[in-house]
Protein backbone atom coordinates (compact mmCIF):
# COMPACT_ATOMS: atom_id res chain seq x y z
CA UNK A 1 0.00 0.00 0.00
CA UNK A 2 2.98 2.35 0.84
CA UNK A 3 3.88 2.39 -3.00
CA UNK A 4 0.35 3.27 -3.86
CA UNK A 5 0.46 6.37 -1.56
CA UNK A 6 3.64 7.72 -3.19
CA UNK A 7 2.85 7.51 -6.39
CA UNK A 8 -0.66 9.21 -5.65
CA UNK A 9 0.99 11.48 -3.33
CA UNK A 10 3.73 12.56 -6.05
CA UNK A 11 0.45 12.78 -8.74
CA UNK A 12 -0.98 15.44 -6.37
CA UNK A 13 2.31 17.04 -5.76
CA UNK A 14 2.14 17.53 -9.27
CA UNK A 15 4.48 14.59 -11.30
CA UNK A 16 3.53 12.48 -14.08
CA UNK A 17 3.71 9.41 -12.56
CA UNK A 18 3.43 6.11 -14.14
CA UNK A 19 2.92 2.95 -12.42
CA UNK A 20 4.15 -0.31 -13.51
CA UNK A 21 3.92 -3.78 -11.71
CA UNK A 22 5.53 -6.05 -14.01
CA UNK A 23 4.31 -9.19 -12.13
CA UNK A 24 1.04 -8.28 -11.70
CA UNK A 25 0.33 -7.29 -15.28
CA UNK A 26 2.38 -10.29 -16.04
CA UNK A 27 4.99 -8.74 -18.30
CA UNK A 28 8.20 -10.21 -19.69
CA UNK A 29 11.55 -8.73 -18.68
CA UNK A 30 11.77 -7.22 -22.31
CA UNK A 31 7.87 -6.13 -22.49
CA UNK A 32 8.94 -4.03 -19.00
CA UNK A 33 12.32 -2.10 -20.24
CA UNK A 34 10.46 -1.51 -23.75
CA UNK A 35 8.15 0.32 -21.38
CA UNK A 36 10.87 2.35 -19.53
CA UNK A 37 12.16 3.18 -22.88
CA UNK A 38 8.96 4.52 -23.89
CA UNK A 39 8.58 6.53 -20.49
CA UNK A 40 12.06 7.66 -19.83
CA UNK A 41 11.12 8.30 -16.62
CA UNK A 42 13.50 11.07 -14.84
CA UNK A 43 12.99 8.69 -11.68
CA UNK A 44 12.38 5.26 -10.87
CA UNK A 45 11.44 3.95 -7.53
CA UNK A 46 11.40 -0.15 -6.78
CA UNK A 47 10.24 -1.71 -3.36
CA UNK A 48 12.81 -4.55 -2.71
CA UNK A 49 13.11 -7.39 -0.03
CA UNK A 50 15.71 -10.16 0.91
CA UNK A 51 14.98 -12.90 -1.29
CA UNK A 52 14.93 -10.44 -4.28
CA UNK A 53 17.34 -8.42 -3.68
CA UNK A 54 20.87 -9.35 -5.31
CA UNK A 55 17.99 -10.17 -8.49
CA UNK A 56 17.33 -6.61 -7.90
CA UNK A 57 21.12 -5.28 -7.50
CA UNK A 58 21.78 -7.08 -10.99
CA UNK A 59 18.65 -5.32 -12.79
CA UNK A 60 19.52 -2.53 -11.14
CA UNK A 61 22.77 -2.36 -13.11
CA UNK A 62 21.65 -3.34 -16.33
CA UNK A 63 19.24 -0.39 -15.64
CA UNK A 64 22.05 2.23 -15.29
CA UNK A 65 23.60 1.05 -18.39
CA UNK A 66 20.56 1.07 -20.38
CA UNK A 67 19.05 4.69 -18.85
CA UNK A 68 21.67 6.26 -17.75
CA UNK A 69 20.12 9.36 -17.07
CA UNK A 70 17.40 7.80 -14.80
CA UNK A 71 17.89 7.92 -11.40
CA UNK A 72 17.09 4.66 -9.21
CA UNK A 73 15.71 4.79 -5.62
CA UNK A 74 15.40 1.58 -3.70
CA UNK A 75 12.71 1.36 -0.46
CA UNK A 76 12.28 -1.33 1.77
CA UNK A 77 12.68 -2.81 4.77
CA UNK A 78 16.25 -5.12 3.80
CA UNK A 79 17.90 -1.97 2.22
CA UNK A 80 16.71 0.37 5.57
CA UNK A 81 18.54 -2.44 7.87
CA UNK A 82 21.53 -1.80 5.86
CA UNK A 83 21.44 0.48 2.76
CA UNK A 84 25.64 0.03 2.00
CA UNK A 85 25.80 -2.66 1.18
CA UNK A 86 23.40 -2.08 -1.64
CA UNK A 87 25.20 1.07 -2.25
CA UNK A 88 28.02 -1.39 -2.43
CA UNK A 89 26.59 -4.09 -4.04
CA UNK A 90 24.97 -2.22 -7.23
CA UNK A 91 24.90 1.48 -9.10
CA UNK A 92 21.52 1.96 -7.30
CA UNK A 93 21.21 6.49 -6.88
CA UNK A 94 19.43 7.08 -3.43
CA UNK A 95 17.66 4.47 -1.10
CA UNK A 96 15.05 5.64 1.12
CA UNK A 97 15.00 4.39 4.29
CA UNK A 98 11.87 3.39 6.86
CA UNK A 99 8.29 3.25 6.64
CA UNK A 100 7.61 6.51 5.16
CA UNK A 101 9.09 6.70 1.54
CA UNK A 102 5.66 7.62 0.61
CA UNK A 103 6.18 10.78 1.88
CA UNK A 104 9.84 10.68 1.48
CA UNK A 105 9.69 10.36 -2.05
CA UNK A 106 7.99 13.55 -2.90
CA UNK A 107 9.83 15.54 -0.77
CA UNK A 108 12.89 14.30 -2.18
CA UNK A 109 11.51 15.14 -5.50
CA UNK A 110 10.90 18.99 -4.43
CA UNK A 111 14.11 19.40 -2.84
CA UNK A 112 15.85 18.34 -5.94
CA UNK A 113 13.82 20.61 -8.35
CA UNK A 114 14.20 23.13 -5.74
CA UNK A 115 17.74 22.88 -4.97
CA UNK A 116 16.51 23.03 -1.44
CA UNK A 117 18.03 19.95 0.93
CA UNK A 118 16.87 16.50 1.33
CA UNK A 119 14.57 15.23 3.89
CA UNK A 120 16.48 12.52 6.48
CA UNK A 121 16.73 9.50 6.04
CA UNK A 122 17.81 9.07 2.50
CA UNK A 123 21.10 7.70 1.38
CA UNK A 124 23.37 8.36 -1.85
CA UNK A 125 26.52 8.46 -3.01
CA UNK A 126 29.20 11.10 -2.04
CA UNK A 127 29.50 14.21 -4.52
CA UNK A 128 26.19 13.89 -6.17
CA UNK A 129 25.49 17.00 -8.43
CA UNK A 130 21.93 16.41 -8.18
CA UNK A 131 21.30 17.04 -4.46
CA UNK A 132 21.72 19.53 -1.74
CA UNK A 133 22.44 18.05 2.44
CA UNK A 134 22.34 20.26 5.35
CA UNK A 135 25.71 20.32 6.37
CA UNK A 136 24.36 20.32 10.00
CA UNK A 137 22.99 16.87 9.62
CA UNK A 138 25.39 14.98 6.82
CA UNK A 139 27.12 12.22 7.77
CA UNK A 140 29.46 10.63 5.55
CA UNK A 141 29.82 6.88 5.26
CA UNK A 142 32.64 4.16 3.97
CA UNK A 143 32.01 2.04 1.53
CA UNK A 144 32.57 -1.66 3.04
CA UNK A 145 34.61 -2.47 -0.11
CA UNK A 146 37.33 0.03 -0.57
CA UNK A 147 37.33 1.86 2.91
CA UNK A 148 36.56 4.80 1.69
CA UNK A 149 34.45 7.92 1.85
CA UNK A 150 31.55 6.96 -0.72
CA UNK A 151 28.27 7.97 0.25
CA UNK A 152 26.32 10.36 2.26
CA UNK A 153 23.17 10.18 4.44
CA UNK A 154 21.13 13.10 4.88
CA UNK A 155 20.01 13.37 8.21
CA UNK A 156 18.55 11.37 10.94
CA UNK A 157 14.91 8.98 9.72
CA UNK A 158 11.95 11.21 11.14
CA UNK A 159 8.85 8.92 11.19
CA UNK A 160 6.47 11.82 12.29
CA UNK A 161 4.47 12.10 9.37
CA UNK A 162 0.45 13.06 9.96
CA UNK A 163 -1.00 9.60 8.04
CA UNK A 164 -4.35 11.99 7.59
CA UNK A 165 -2.15 14.12 5.29
CA UNK A 166 -1.97 11.42 2.65
CA UNK A 167 -4.60 11.42 -0.58
CA UNK A 168 -7.03 9.12 -0.80
CA UNK A 169 -4.93 5.79 -2.75
CA UNK A 170 -5.67 6.32 -7.03
CA UNK A 171 -7.32 3.42 -7.53
CA UNK A 172 -7.30 4.75 -11.13
CA UNK A 173 -3.19 5.63 -11.45
CA UNK A 174 -2.32 2.26 -10.02
CA UNK A 175 -4.48 -0.02 -11.74
CA UNK A 176 -6.11 -1.40 -8.94
CA UNK A 177 -8.13 -3.88 -10.75
CA UNK A 178 -5.03 -5.98 -11.41
CA UNK A 179 -5.92 -6.43 -7.90
CA UNK A 180 -9.65 -6.59 -7.48
CA UNK A 181 -10.36 -10.28 -8.16
CA UNK A 182 -7.90 -13.16 -8.15
CA UNK A 183 -7.48 -13.10 -3.95
CA UNK A 184 -7.91 -16.05 -2.12
CA UNK A 185 -8.70 -13.91 0.97
CA UNK A 186 -11.70 -12.00 -1.02
CA UNK A 187 -15.27 -13.34 -0.94
CA UNK A 188 -17.03 -10.42 -2.64
CA UNK A 189 -15.35 -8.95 -5.62
CA UNK A 190 -14.33 -6.73 -6.74
CA UNK A 191 -12.54 -5.98 -3.40
CA UNK A 192 -9.56 -3.55 -2.58
CA UNK A 193 -6.49 -3.05 -0.05
CA UNK A 194 -6.50 -0.23 2.84
CA UNK A 195 -3.77 0.48 5.12
CA UNK A 196 -4.87 1.94 8.54
CA UNK A 197 -1.98 2.49 10.15
CA UNK A 198 2.19 1.78 10.03
CA UNK A 199 2.81 -0.64 11.01
CA UNK A 200 1.46 -2.49 14.37
CA UNK A 201 0.80 -1.28 17.53
CA UNK A 202 2.37 -4.26 19.37
CA UNK A 203 5.37 -4.04 17.96
CA UNK A 204 7.38 -6.22 19.25
CA UNK A 205 7.28 -9.48 17.64
CA UNK A 206 11.01 -11.12 17.15
CA UNK A 207 10.56 -12.39 13.44
CA UNK A 208 8.53 -9.56 12.32
CA UNK A 209 10.99 -7.00 9.78
CA UNK A 210 8.76 -4.45 9.56
CA UNK A 211 8.80 -4.12 12.96
CA UNK A 212 12.10 -3.01 13.44
CA UNK A 213 13.11 -1.79 9.87
CA UNK A 214 10.45 -0.03 8.49
CA UNK A 215 8.28 0.78 11.54
CA UNK A 216 10.12 0.32 14.52
CA UNK A 217 8.59 0.20 17.90
CA UNK A 218 7.68 3.93 19.26
CA UNK A 219 7.13 5.46 15.81
CA UNK A 220 3.02 3.62 15.38
CA UNK A 221 0.84 5.57 13.65
CA UNK A 222 -2.58 5.42 12.48
CA UNK A 223 -5.10 7.05 10.53
CA UNK A 224 -8.15 8.84 12.27
CA UNK A 225 -10.86 6.45 11.83
CA UNK A 226 -12.95 9.56 10.08
CA UNK A 227 -10.29 9.61 7.50
CA UNK A 228 -10.45 5.43 7.14
CA UNK A 229 -13.87 5.72 6.58
CA UNK A 230 -13.90 8.38 4.04
CA UNK A 231 -11.27 6.67 2.04
CA UNK A 232 -14.06 3.44 2.48
CA UNK A 233 -16.85 5.56 1.40
CA UNK A 234 -14.57 6.60 -2.05
CA UNK A 235 -14.11 3.53 -2.59
CA UNK A 236 -17.32 2.05 -1.96
CA UNK A 237 -18.93 5.00 -4.22
CA UNK A 238 -16.70 5.35 -7.06
CA UNK A 239 -15.58 2.01 -7.85
CA UNK A 240 -18.20 -0.32 -6.96
CA UNK A 241 -15.80 -2.00 -4.25
CA UNK A 242 -17.73 -4.77 -1.98
CA UNK A 243 -14.90 -5.99 0.18
CA UNK A 244 -11.85 -4.13 1.43
CA UNK A 245 -9.13 -5.70 3.64
CA UNK A 246 -6.73 -3.72 6.14
CA UNK A 247 -3.46 -4.80 5.69
CA UNK A 248 -1.59 -2.72 8.37
CA UNK A 249 0.00 -5.28 10.56
CA UNK A 250 -3.13 -5.05 13.29
CA UNK A 251 -5.80 -2.64 12.92
CA UNK A 252 -6.12 -0.11 15.72
CA UNK A 253 -8.24 -0.59 18.93
CA UNK A 254 -10.09 0.89 21.58
CA UNK A 255 -11.66 4.29 21.26
CA UNK A 256 -10.66 4.64 17.24
CA UNK A 257 -11.72 0.93 16.43
CA UNK A 258 -15.50 1.83 18.29
CA UNK A 259 -15.44 4.95 16.40
CA UNK A 260 -14.62 3.42 12.47
CA UNK A 261 -17.59 0.75 13.44
CA UNK A 262 -19.77 3.62 14.45
CA UNK A 263 -19.62 5.21 10.97
CA UNK A 264 -19.94 2.26 8.93
CA UNK A 265 -23.14 1.75 10.49
CA UNK A 266 -24.49 4.87 11.02
CA UNK A 267 -24.16 5.60 7.39
CA UNK A 268 -25.26 2.45 6.24
CA UNK A 269 -22.01 1.67 4.52
CA UNK A 270 -21.94 -1.75 6.79
CA UNK A 271 -24.85 -2.74 4.47
CA UNK A 272 -22.41 -1.85 1.58
CA UNK A 273 -19.42 -3.40 1.91
CA UNK A 274 -17.36 -6.23 3.87
CA UNK A 275 -14.27 -5.06 5.75
CA UNK A 276 -10.95 -7.50 7.41
CA UNK A 277 -8.08 -7.04 8.81
CA UNK A 278 -5.26 -8.05 11.15
CA UNK A 279 -6.01 -8.66 14.98
CA UNK A 280 -4.07 -9.84 17.61
CA UNK A 281 -5.90 -12.59 19.66
CA UNK A 282 -6.08 -10.95 22.70
CA UNK A 283 -6.65 -7.82 21.78
CA UNK A 284 -10.10 -7.26 21.71
CA UNK A 285 -13.41 -8.30 24.66
CA UNK A 286 -16.63 -10.07 23.13
CA UNK A 287 -18.56 -6.22 23.17
CA UNK A 288 -15.56 -5.05 20.85
CA UNK A 289 -16.27 -8.36 18.02
CA UNK A 290 -20.03 -7.74 18.63
CA UNK A 291 -19.72 -4.41 17.51
CA UNK A 292 -17.64 -5.47 14.52
CA UNK A 293 -19.82 -7.96 13.06
CA UNK A 294 -22.04 -5.17 13.27
CA UNK A 295 -20.38 -3.48 10.80
CA UNK A 296 -19.90 -5.91 8.41
CA UNK A 297 -16.36 -7.15 9.20
CA UNK A 298 -15.93 -10.41 7.89
CA UNK A 299 -12.49 -11.73 7.64
CA UNK A 300 -10.52 -11.53 10.42
CA UNK A 301 -6.64 -12.67 10.31
CA UNK A 302 -4.83 -13.66 13.30
CA UNK A 303 -0.93 -14.63 14.28
CA UNK A 304 -1.36 -17.46 16.27
CA UNK A 305 2.67 -19.06 15.38
CA UNK A 306 2.84 -21.47 18.11
CA UNK A 307 0.31 -23.20 20.58
CA UNK A 308 3.98 -23.61 22.87
CA UNK A 309 4.20 -20.57 25.71
CA UNK A 310 8.06 -20.87 25.41
CA UNK A 311 7.87 -19.55 22.15
CA UNK A 312 5.41 -17.34 22.23
CA UNK A 313 7.33 -15.58 24.82
CA UNK A 314 10.72 -16.00 23.41
CA UNK A 315 9.24 -14.24 20.03
CA UNK A 316 7.78 -11.98 22.46
CA UNK A 317 3.96 -11.91 21.09
CA UNK A 318 2.39 -11.12 24.37
CA UNK A 319 0.16 -13.86 24.15
CA UNK A 320 -0.70 -16.89 26.54
CA UNK A 321 -1.73 -19.79 25.01
CA UNK A 322 -5.23 -20.69 26.88
CA UNK A 323 -6.10 -16.68 25.19
CA UNK A 324 -5.64 -18.01 21.31
CA UNK A 325 -9.02 -20.59 21.66
CA UNK A 326 -10.88 -17.57 23.37
CA UNK A 327 -10.15 -14.84 20.75
CA UNK A 328 -10.91 -16.91 18.07
CA UNK A 329 -14.02 -18.25 19.59
CA UNK A 330 -15.47 -14.49 20.29
CA UNK A 331 -14.55 -13.93 16.79
CA UNK A 332 -16.55 -17.02 15.50
CA UNK A 333 -19.52 -16.02 17.76
CA UNK A 334 -20.26 -12.64 16.59
CA UNK A 335 -20.38 -13.84 13.29
CA UNK A 336 -16.59 -13.18 11.65
CA UNK A 337 -14.77 -15.52 9.83
CA UNK A 338 -11.17 -16.51 11.68
CA UNK A 339 -7.98 -17.03 9.61
CA UNK A 340 -4.99 -18.15 11.83
CA UNK A 341 -1.48 -18.46 10.79
CA UNK A 342 1.19 -20.54 12.27
CA UNK A 343 4.80 -21.59 12.01
CA UNK A 344 6.95 -24.35 12.36
CA UNK A 345 10.65 -24.68 12.39
CA UNK A 346 11.90 -22.78 14.95
CA UNK A 347 15.36 -23.89 16.46
CA UNK A 348 14.11 -24.31 19.89
CA UNK A 349 11.28 -26.55 19.20
CA UNK A 350 11.44 -30.11 18.86
CA UNK A 351 9.17 -32.12 17.07
CA UNK A 352 6.72 -32.84 19.43
CA UNK A 353 6.09 -29.13 20.50
CA UNK A 354 5.89 -28.44 16.46
CA UNK A 355 2.83 -31.39 16.39
CA UNK A 356 1.79 -29.44 20.07
CA UNK A 357 0.72 -26.43 17.31
CA UNK A 358 -0.47 -28.44 14.41
CA UNK A 359 -2.90 -30.08 17.06
CA UNK A 360 -3.91 -26.40 18.20
CA UNK A 361 -4.66 -25.68 15.31
CA UNK A 362 -6.23 -28.11 14.04
CA UNK A 363 -8.67 -28.43 17.53
CA UNK A 364 -9.73 -25.11 16.55
CA UNK A 365 -10.81 -25.44 12.96
CA UNK A 366 -12.92 -28.73 14.23
CA UNK A 367 -14.44 -27.18 17.40
CA UNK A 368 -15.30 -24.32 14.09
CA UNK A 369 -13.59 -21.30 16.17
CA UNK A 370 -11.48 -20.67 13.23
CA UNK A 371 -12.69 -20.94 9.18
CA UNK A 372 -9.42 -21.29 7.44
CA UNK A 373 -5.89 -21.64 8.42
CA UNK A 374 -2.14 -21.60 7.26
CA UNK A 375 0.99 -23.05 7.85
CA UNK A 376 4.41 -21.71 6.68
CA UNK A 377 8.04 -22.17 8.19
CA UNK A 378 9.55 -19.38 10.23
CA UNK A 379 11.80 -16.72 8.15
CA UNK A 380 14.62 -15.03 10.29
CA UNK A 381 14.34 -12.17 8.30
CA UNK A 382 17.68 -9.62 8.22
CA UNK A 383 16.97 -6.79 10.61
CA UNK A 384 14.60 -8.72 13.09
CA UNK A 385 15.93 -9.46 16.56
CA UNK A 386 15.34 -13.46 15.33
CA UNK A 387 18.31 -12.89 13.00
CA UNK A 388 19.96 -11.70 15.21
CA UNK A 389 19.50 -14.42 17.38
CA UNK A 390 20.67 -16.62 14.19
CA UNK A 391 23.89 -15.51 14.05
CA UNK A 392 24.58 -15.18 17.82
CA UNK A 393 23.64 -18.97 18.07
CA UNK A 394 25.29 -20.42 14.87
CA UNK A 395 21.08 -21.36 13.94
CA UNK A 396 21.75 -20.88 10.37
CA UNK A 397 21.60 -23.44 7.64
CA UNK A 398 22.34 -21.26 5.00
CA UNK A 399 24.78 -18.97 4.71
CA UNK A 400 24.13 -15.72 6.65
CA UNK A 401 24.03 -13.44 3.23
CA UNK A 402 22.58 -16.02 1.21
CA UNK A 403 19.22 -13.68 1.02
CA UNK A 404 17.41 -15.54 -2.16
CA UNK A 405 17.25 -18.26 0.23
CA UNK A 406 14.90 -16.51 2.89
CA UNK A 407 12.27 -17.57 0.13
CA UNK A 408 9.97 -19.19 2.92
CA UNK A 409 10.35 -22.24 0.44
CA UNK A 410 12.92 -24.33 2.92
CA UNK A 411 13.60 -23.79 6.24
CA UNK A 412 16.67 -21.38 6.56
CA UNK A 413 17.75 -22.35 10.43
CA UNK A 414 18.46 -25.55 11.80
CA UNK A 415 15.95 -27.78 13.99
CA UNK A 416 16.37 -30.26 16.05
CA UNK A 417 14.41 -32.93 13.65
CA UNK A 418 14.55 -33.55 9.86
CA UNK A 419 13.32 -31.06 7.20
CA UNK A 420 11.43 -33.59 5.81
CA UNK A 421 9.58 -34.14 8.82
CA UNK A 422 8.95 -30.11 9.02
CA UNK A 423 7.78 -30.40 5.60
CA UNK A 424 5.07 -33.30 6.69
CA UNK A 425 3.83 -31.47 10.04
CA UNK A 426 3.27 -28.07 7.55
CA UNK A 427 1.03 -30.36 4.88
CA UNK A 428 -0.56 -32.21 7.80
CA UNK A 429 -2.26 -28.70 8.88
CA UNK A 430 -4.21 -28.77 5.92
CA UNK A 431 -5.75 -32.04 5.84
CA UNK A 432 -7.73 -31.00 8.20
CA UNK A 433 -9.48 -28.60 5.80
CA UNK A 434 -11.30 -32.16 3.98
CA UNK A 435 -13.47 -33.36 7.26
CA UNK A 436 -17.32 -34.45 7.16
CA UNK A 437 -17.34 -31.69 9.95
CA UNK A 438 -16.22 -29.42 7.56
CA UNK A 439 -17.94 -29.68 4.81
CA UNK A 440 -20.92 -29.72 6.79
CA UNK A 441 -20.23 -26.03 8.21
CA UNK A 442 -19.70 -24.69 4.93
CA UNK A 443 -22.74 -26.19 3.23
CA UNK A 444 -24.31 -24.61 6.22
CA UNK A 445 -22.77 -21.32 5.46
CA UNK A 446 -23.93 -20.79 2.01
CA UNK A 447 -26.22 -17.52 1.50
CA UNK A 448 -25.62 -16.70 -1.88
CA UNK A 449 -23.40 -17.17 -5.34
CA UNK A 450 -20.88 -15.09 -3.54
CA UNK A 451 -20.40 -17.74 -0.85
CA UNK A 452 -20.49 -20.62 -3.10
CA UNK A 453 -17.54 -19.47 -5.62
CA UNK A 454 -15.30 -18.48 -2.35
CA UNK A 455 -15.50 -22.42 -1.50
CA UNK A 456 -13.26 -22.87 -4.31
CA UNK A 457 -10.92 -20.78 -2.15
CA UNK A 458 -11.45 -22.18 1.21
Amino acid sequence: MVPAYAASLAKERGYDVVWSDGIAEKKTYTEWLSELEKEKPDYLMMETKAPVLKFHWKIIDELKEKFPEMAVILVGDHVTWNPIETLDACKVDYIITGGDYDFLLSDMADAIKNNSYLPGGIYGRKGDPKVSVDPKWLKLHKSGITGEEAYFQSGPLELQHNLDDLPFVDRDLTKWKLYAYANGNYKYTPATYMYSGRDCWWNRCTFCVWDHTLNPKGFYRRFSPERLFAEVKHVVDNYGVKEIFDDAGTLFIGPPLKKFCELLIESGYNKKVVFGCNMRLNALTSEYYDLMGKANFRFILYGMESANQVTLDRLDKGLLVEEIAEGAKMAKKAGLEPHVTVMLGYPWETEEMAQNTIDLAKDLFKKGYVDTMQATIVIPYPGTPLYKECLENDWLQVGAKDYEKFDMRAPVMKIPFSNERLYELTQSLYSSFFTPQYIFRKILSIRNWSDIKFLGYS
